[in-house]
């Protein structure tokens, strides 16, 4: 379990979360108006109050709004499993990329196009559910020892399953042509070209995985505490685990079936939810959320502006941008489980 630093508790938690919540509407509103085409204030009222089909009308309603909409949706889901991955395995390293989740989403979702078994995006929601929750149940089950002793065993295990699966999908996509043109559109975890009815789409799934993680949060609290003590207090340990398998799969298979395997979201926003809110998990789901949603959106205009007249993908930036900015978290704030 990890432990909000000293220094951090004068910031009190439902400050931090009143913080990202006023966040949100800032970051929302510079993904509408930059890019390669950057618009004025101007501009961006037109478009949004009284579009009239010019330019900046059509990229704004057609283009941004539709990836700015699933950037936050994508990332509160990945924000979200998390910190639920976090807290059911007591790592701090804990999250869906890391521990084969995302590459068992992603491989059922090839194997599925592969075999035509896959149309659609529900269908490959519904694929990459069943390649999530395959790979969540095999990780735990090699490292049951360890998510009691809180060791390093799962992640070993969630390493190998991810390499595993990867190389497995590697071999379907390069075997088959038609796949490979499928797989190429979302592999590299992207929020563009993904049409205006995908956020809809998605958006029940999310809902319904972050319900259950809000309720499965309260558990969390309980099990902090040990097993033995949260059974003594009533708590159904199994069923908890099971619900939180549960929205960590839906969460998890709606945002790699819409926009790929997006790295590193996850951990990042689960370890700087932990920090801002301290020991409650019903709060650091909810933390968890909202730093994902920013960090996944924050990352999608970076990638516009750096890389223009083209872009890079928002999975390449949150890799680049998290990885130093965690280990500098990690270091000057002394995490510990």
């Amino acid at each position: 379990m990890l432990h909000a630093p000293r220094s951090g508790r004068a910031v009190t938690a439902w400050g931090s979360i009143a913080a990202l919540v006023l966040l949100l509407p800032v970051v929302a509103v510079a993904s509408l108006a930059l890019g390669a085409n950057a618009l004025s204030p101007g501009e961006l009222a037109h478009a949004v109050l009284h579009p009239d089909g010019a330019e900046g009308d059509v990229i704004v309603r057609s283009l941004r709004f539709p990836r700015t909409v699933l950037g936050l949706i994508v990332g509160a889901a990945l924000g979200a499993a998390g910190v639920l991955m976090q807290g059911h395995t007591r790592n701090a390293l804990a999250e869906p990329g890391l521990l084969g989740v995302s590459a068992g989403a992603a491989f059922a979702v090839v194997l599925g196009l592969r075999l035509e078994l896959v149309q659609g995006l529900p269908g490959m929601i519904g694929a990459a559910a069943i390649g999530a929750a395959s790979a969540a149940v095999v990780v735990h089950t090699l490292a049951r020892r360890s998510i009691r002793q809180g060791g390093a065993a799962l992640v070993v295990a969630g390493a190998a399953m991810t390499a595993f699966l990867g190389a497995l999908t590697s071999a379907v996509v390069l075997l088959d042509a038609k796949t490979l043109d499928s797989y190429r559109f979302w592999a590299v975890g992207s929020l563009a070209e993904r049409g205006q009815e995908t956020p809809v789409t998605v958006l029940p799934f999310v809902v319904a995985g972050l319900l259950l993680a809000a309720v499965n949060a309260r558990s969390l609290d309980l099990l902090a505490l040990g097993d033995e003590v949260a059974s003594a207090m009533g708590l159904r340990i199994r069923r908890a685990r099971l619900v939180g398998l549960l929205a960590v799969t839906l969460l998890t298979a709606a945002s790699v079936a819409a926009c790929g395997p997006i790295a590193f979201i996850g951990l990042l926003a689960g370890t700087l939810a932990r920090l801002m809110v301290g020991a409650s998990w019903s709060r650091g789901v909810l933390a968890g959320a909202l730093v994902g949603a920013v960090l996944t959106v924050t990352s999608d205009v970076v990638g516009r502006l750096v890389a223009g007249p083209g872009e890079l993908q928002v999975g390449v930036v949150s890799g680049i941008l998290g990885a130093p900015l965690l280990i500098a978290v990690i270091r000057r704030r002394e995490l510990i489980l």
